[in-house]
């Protein structure tokens, strides 16, 4: 059985509650039925800034070093509504930094800071993200005069950046353009739990289900305590390794990140927990959606809570050195409690000298502490070695910290020409998923006839252009057809691409290049297109330019996360998957930046063209001919389908005859089922929707092709 909230937390943050004076909804009434939302996130109407509003360009306009000076000044400026931590905000704006970015994930991509995510529900209300409402108001009057310059999201890490200066320490540089959303991003699995602070995310040996990073609902990472609460650092160690993993962090950065983190700031659990009060979204309309009250003293300041830890880490706790390491190796840790019940780490026989001033009295000193979290960096072997490493070598620490720092900023920007300011470091990193530029001047014409020339059926060079874009994520701008990667490992030898097609194509593919200089990249996109025009007898347009990434380039670990388990498309679903092939296509539709009618026509398209990984599935008789015949057939009342058991494979009958006519997919069949997604099927089988269907399907198309050129 699950242990309770309590046992998990000190700080009671409320269940997840809706209102229920809002009546029922469809979901209400047909919980299982596939759910669209997805592809309706963030439409246009929802931004005040209008569609012709272009931040990047915006940015340009910004004062950047007078913001950084006005957030400089800031870092002093203590308020008597939400005092400063030793008269310094520094260590409040880390927090806030690091838990913006710190939602990303490498498994889909999601999360992360790219979007200004946290100043909407979930996230503004998760517990580990208790008090930084408070951050974010500081911040407003800095926002209020820079405007539109410098959106939320941008704001948000460039606070934590100047904050690490402020005190001393060390950055790798800062890249603007990242655009605010305007809603919750609820497509964003978080988990299951119905509870703050539940897990019901692990099986076996204490493994993370995909695509989670989060040990517990409503933590960014680990819980600081140990796992479940539980105060082991081993145990810890596991956690902590898995999720920073799971973050695209290896041990080296993790220590890195975790110490240098930790260098600065305090714990706030100055009492009882149960005296906090609603999480921002659950508060009183009074509040003007602050959360958080605390009825313990003054509730500010000296009596904050908010983690339920309570102390500094180090001895100067506003200031970058080598403190941390210091004191955890100096001493040895007992365990203890904190004021608010939590479990926390003091060391034993504390010199006076190595205690921390209290954060509102620096005539007080104060034992400083030590987390669960932080006993595993001196207990695990491997982290024991790292950490002792920069403890000996605290200059190439500053150095891993920045740089892991950085990471952690940046990883959902994806690759560099994203990136803009006067800050930008002139460093290729692996993790930006780097790319040579491309030739973009060459008779395009010719190139295609070379292409044609080679004899590939339009299945083939369909099914490789489209194996090639399909990777593209918009979460975090990876993947997509420009490197090529997709004639690298591990992309080469992944199931869904059909290896041994996949190597026919691209060796007749190599000896284009060869010929003519155009890249693999160009080449194989324009493959496709031509595939795509043979079969419509319309033309598709093309974008040259792209580049040929090497090997070296590529990070084989992080882009297997990138591998599709399903791709309904090509009417691909790995077994044994929980999930099922419909609710798989909606994720990666949403992903490809597709909309509902978009993913619909596409697929439509693909089937027509024959493109199919399984024997079960509805593919035209003419895959030579881009047509709306799929959605016709799909759509023909003189069969009855039926389920043959596998549950993902289904046999239709002829109504009279009882034969067996033809065999589908779940991913066909939803087209059928579910009402909104036939509705935009009705409109592409009707007699006079030909010419609309290939025009849709080619503008589509193209976009998928293009997604990655920034």
């Amino acid at each position: 059985m699950a242990e309770t909230t309590e046992g998990k937390c000190p700080v009671m943050h409320g269940a997840m509650t809706s209102n229920s004076s809002t009546g029922q909804s469809n979901k209400d009434w047909w919980p299982d039925q596939l759910n669209l939302n997805i592809l309706h996130q963030h439409d246009r109407k929802s931004n005040p800034l209008g569609e012709d509003f272009d931040y990047k360009e915006e940015f340009k306009k910004l004062d950047y070093f007078a913001l950084k000076q006005d957030l400089n000044d800031l870092m002093t400026d203590s308020q008597d509504w939400w005092p400063a931590d030793y008269g310094h905000y520094g260590p409040f704006f880390v927090r806030l930094t690091w838990h913006a970015a710190g939602t990303y994930r490498s498994t889909d991509g999601r999360g992360g800071g790219g979007t200004g995510a946290m100043r909407f529900a979930p996230l503004n209300s998760w517990p580990d993200n208790g008090n930084l409402d408070k951050a974010r108001r500081l911040l407003w009057p800095i926002k209020q005069k820079y405007g539109n310059k410098i959106s939320w999201a941008d704001l948000l890490i460039l606070a934590g950046n100047v904050a690490i200066e402020s005190m001393g320490g060390k950055t790798y540089g800062f890249s603007g353009g990242r655009d605010d959303i305007w809603g919750p991003e609820e497509d964003i699995l978080w988990g299951v739990e119905e509870e703050w602070l539940e897990n019901q995310r692990y099986k076996g040996e204490r493994e993370l289900d995909n695509p989670l990073a989060a040990v517990q609902m409503g933590l960014i990472y680990v819980n600081p305590q140990g796992p479940d609460a539980n105060p082991d650092p081993l145990a810890s160690a596991h956690d902590i390794r898995e999720t920073f993993g799971r973050m695209a962090m290896n041990d080296y950065e993790t220590v890195a990140l975790v110490a240098g983190g930790h260098t600065f700031g305090k714990c706030h659990g100055a009492g009882d927990a149960e005296l906090v009060e609603a999480e921002p979204e659950g508060a009183p309309i009074e509040q003007m959606g602050l959360g958080w009250t605390n009825k313990h003293g003054s509730g500010l300041g000296a009596d904050s809570i908010t983690s339920g830890l309570e102390g500094a880490w180090t001895t100067n706790p506003i200031k970058w050195d080598n403190g941390y390491f210091d004191l955890l190796f100096k001493y040895e840790w007992k365990l203890g409690k904190s004021p608010a019940g939590a479990h926390q780490w003091y060391a034993v026989d504390q010199a006076e000298e190595d205690m921390a001033p209290s954060a509102h009295d620096p005539s007080i000193k104060e034992p400083t502490i030590m987390a669960t979290t932080d006993i595993a960096l001196r207990e695990d072997p491997e982290y024991n070695k790292i950490s002792k490493h920069f403890h000996e070598n605290p200059d190439e620490f500053a150095d891993a910290f920045a740089k892991a720092w950085f990471k952690l900023l940046h990883r959902d920007m994806g690759p560099k020409a994203n990136y803009i300011g006067p800050e930008v470091p002139e460093e290729d990193l692996i993790w930006q998923d780097p790319v040579p530029a491309g030739n973009s001047d060459y008779d395009v014409a010719a190139v295609k006839s070379k292409i044609d020339d080679l004899g590939l059926s339009i299945q083939e060079m369909t099914e490789t252009a489209w194996a090639s874009a399909f990777t593209y994520r918009g979460s975090d701008l990876r993947g997509g057809a420009n490197g090529a990667r997709l004639r690298l490992a591990p992309q080469k030898d992944w199931e869904v691409n059909k290896p041994e097609q996949l190597s026919k194509v691209l060796s007749a593919y190599e000896g284009v290049s060869k010929d003519t200089g155009v890249s693999m990249a160009d080449i194989i996109v324009l493959g496709g297109n031509l595939a795509i025009e043979k079969a419509s007898g319309s033309e598709v347009p093309f974008s040259p330019g792209r580049g040929d990434a090497s090997q070296d380039q590529t990070d084989e670990e992080s882009f297997a996360y990138l591998e599709p388990l399903s791709d309904a498309f090509r009417n691909y679903h790995r077994s044994g998957l929980d999930v099922s092939a419909e609710e798989m296509m909606l994720d990666k539709a949403q992903l490809l930046g597709i909309t509902a009618p978009e993913m619909t026509v596409l697929l439509g398209g693909m089937r027509s063209l024959g493109i199919t990984a399984s024997d079960y599935g509805l593919v035209s008789e003419n895959s030579d001919t881009l047509s709306n015949e799929y959605f016709k057939t799909l759509l023909d009342m003189r069969v009855q389908w039926k389920p043959n058991g596998t549950g993902n494979s289904y046999e239709a009958f002829d109504r009279v005859s009882g034969e067996k006519a033809r065999t589908a997919s779940r991913a066909d069949l939803v087209f059928g089922s579910n009402s909104q997604l036939r509705a935009y099927v009705e409109v592409y089988a009707q007699d006079d929707s030909s010419e609309k269907f290939t025009k849709d399907f080619i503008k589509a198309w193209n976009k998928v092709m293009n997604n990655d050129l920034f």
